[in-house]
C-alpha cells in the first residue's frame, strides 16, 4: 500500500461526486462503512475538525453508491441501512424522484 500524501475534503468530495455533503456525512459518520484509514479527522484547531478522505476512501465510497443506486428499491434500502436522519433520508428521497 502506498503513503497516503494528500486527501479531499468531505465538501469537496461531495462536488466531485455530485451528491449530497450531508448524505457523504451521515455514510462516513460510522468509520466501519469504509475501510481503516480511508477516513482522515482534520483538525483545524481545539474544537474544531473536518473529515477528509484518501483516494481508496472516495473510490470505496464511490463503489458503494453506484452499487446501492442500481434500483430504487436497493437505493432507499441503503439510505435505511446507512442514514439514521430520517429527514436526510425523506430529502435524498424526493431528489431522486426529480
Amino acid at each position: 500500500m502506498a503513503a497516503v500524501t494528500h486527501v479531499c475534503t468531505i465538501d469537496y468530495v461531495a462536488k466531485m461526486l455530485g451528491e449530497d455533503v450531508e448524505l457523504l456525512e451521515a455514510i462516513i459518520s460510522n468509520d466501519d462503512n469504509l475501510t481503516y484509514g480511508n477516513i482522515v479527522s482534520v483538525h483545524l484547531g481545539p474544537d474544531k475538525t473536518i473529515s477528509a478522505m484518501t483516494d481508496d476512501g472516495i473510490e470505496e465510497l464511490t463503489d458503494m453508491i453506484r452499487a446501492a443506486r442500481i434500483t430504487t428499491k436497493t437505493w432507499h434500502e441503503f439510505l435505511g441501512d446507512f442514514v439514521d436522519d430520517a429527514d436526510l433520508v425523506s430529502r435524498i428521497k424526493a431528489q431522486s424522484l426529480r
